[in-house]
């Protein structure tokens, strides 16, 4: 169970992580206190392990590169909840082995209190609601249950012994 942190639509990669923080360190752990700072200041010191980010539509827009949601996952967020993303994000953090569920985000307030079924559903605790988040196709699963694409391909093709 974690805590629901709302943001609106367009949520950018570079407010995800501001780029005058990647001139610095490119370091997720490092730029994790830094998450969202510049739509809320603080929010990287404030979140907690296993807390949510809970989006409009179109989060992830702008730049492709992998360093907003390694940040995110260094955050310790347990998953991004948003009507839609960015494409590059989406790939990005299936990629990583992020959770990014697509769902129908209204109903989910700042600080609701969230957890997540092997089933597809979301559950508002605070409210007694249930939401049902789009399916992953096979594959997108299969990778995010392998922890990334990188395990899942070690795991389908194991290196064979000299």
């Amino acid at each position: 169970m974690g805590v629901a942190h709302t943001f609106g639509d367009d949520i950018n990669t570079d407010y995800i992580i501001a780029s005058s923080r990647k001139r610095d360190t490119v370091d997720p752990q490092k730029l994790a206190r830094y998450l969202m700072e510049d739509i809320r200041p603080g929010f990287g010191l404030q979140v907690k392990k296993g807390d949510f980010l809970v989006a409009g539509r179109n989060f992830g827009c702008g730049s492709a590169m992998e360093i907003a949601p390694l940040v995110v996952m260094a955050a310790g967020i347990r998953a991004v909840i948003a009507k839609s993303y960015a494409r590059s994000f989406y790939r990005n953090a299936i990629n990583l082995g992020l959770l990014v569920l697509e769902a129908d985000t209204d109903s989910i307030d700042e600080g609701d209190l969230l957890e997540i079924d092997h089933s597809g559903f979301i559950h508002d605790v605070t409210k007694g609601e249930r939401i049902q988040a789009r399916p992953f196709p096979p594959l997108i699963k299969d990778i995010l249950d392998a922890g990334g694409i990188i395990p899942y391909m070690e795991r389908k093709y194991p290196r064979s012994s000299p």
